[in-house]
């Protein structure tokens, strides 16, 4: 196989605030992975609160650029499990050869790569839009814009978060996740709880700091929402400490090492009877159209990385009005847009 590896800004359409950090623009890794006249594309959309950099993630990959190109395509779970060691644990990394390997041994085999699984795009949940922290008003406009949508998550981890919360329920009907990034500790999550559950809010996800697990069991136990895990739930053996503790896990294929490793944390979850929700990062639709894949085995989706973009230079599965459009052609489906301006090599 034949490696290139693409660095691309995503410009966002909106400033984009959570309770830790705000961005204009996100850093994405693109790689290319040919072969028998074939491309598979990959991405990985790193985060520093992961330890991840683009720079760390092209690195990673660039490291095992030889064991790729002696590879055989077709074997890449085999390929895959063998790679995290030598990739020094970069899932980030992981992720983005993941999605190049299992779109060009889709592409290879004729299918989309949710037919090889054999699932059915039309059992997948609507996603959510998210809405970033701004002033009131202004999130009241980005809710206003986003009336299309069922669904909305809202990020909190502010002084006023359930004033936010009021003021966003005076301008639409749509269903509310919010989302506070682990900002809340334990009483603060319980106690805004029952005002959430009344303001129509389905589910709180990361109220606390990872390293609160135990805090998390009074949380779970007294809440009057359920809490989904994010920033706790990173790899298929992080799971089974959080039941008991969450309702249910988010996973996000950047975080856990792309697609294979993302089944499996559905299938452990399953077990231990939590929900299964799948996110995203910033991204391009390279990301998004691969998460999307394994739609119809998950209760929720937060698919909309790219379309809080500008700029993407992918085009694949689409949104309409929270509902995922899935397009015809093989793999993830995802194909660079004509005339997409070039990356960064």
């Amino acid at each position: 196989m034949r490696l290139r590896l693409e660095t691309f800004s995503l410009e966002l359409r909106h400033t984009f605030t959570i309770s830790r950090e705000s961005q204009d623009t996100s850093q994405t890794v693109l790689l290319a992975l040919e072969h028998d006249g074939v491309t598979g594309w990959g991405e990985a959309s790193p985060s520093s609160f992961y330890g991840h950099t683009v720079d760390s993630v092209r690195a990673a990959i660039e490291s095992v650029a030889p064991v790729l190109e002696r590879a055989d395509p077709l074997r890449f779970a085999h390929v895959l499990d063998e790679l995290l060691e030598p990739l020094g644990g970069d899932r980030a990394a992981l992720c983005a050869i993941d999605l190049a390997l299992t779109d060009w041994a889709a592409k290879k085999l004729g299918a989309p790569i949710h037919r090889l699984l054999g699932l059915d795009p039309a059992r997948s949940p609507r996603t959510s839009f998210t809405i970033g922290i701004s002033s009131i008003e202004h999130m009241q406009e980005k809710a206003r814009e986003a009336a299309g949508f069922p669904i909305l998550k809202v990020k909190l981890g502010t002084g006023d978060d359930l004033a936010i919360i009021r003021a966003l329920r005076q301008v639409t009907d749509a269903t509310f996740r919010v989302d506070a990034n682990c900002a809340w500790d334990a009483d603060e999550t319980i106690e805004k709880s029952r005002e959430l559950e009344a303001l129509g809010v389905e589910f709180i996800e990361q109220p606390l700091l990872p390293d609160r697990l135990e805090e998390m069991e009074r949380v779970h136990r007294e809440s009057a929402l359920p809490v989904i895990a994010d920033e706790s739930s990173i790899t298929p053996e992080d799971v089974p400490a959080l039941a008991g503790r969450f309702h249910g896990i988010n996973i996000k294929l950047v975080k856990c090492g792309g697609l294979l490793p993302a089944i499996r944390m559905v299938h452990v979850a399953r077990a231990l009877g939590l929900r299964v929700m799948i996110g995203c990062m910033i991204e391009s639709s390279v990301g998004i159209s691969a998460g999307a894949q394994i739609a119809p085995l998950l209760d929720y989706l937060d698919l909309d990385g790219a379309i809080l973009t500008r700029n993407d230079p992918f085009e694949g599965v689409e949104i309409d009005g929270g509902r995922l459009v899935f397009p015809t052609r093989n793999g993830h489906g995802a194909v660079r847009r004509s005339g997409a301006p070039p990356s960064a090599g």
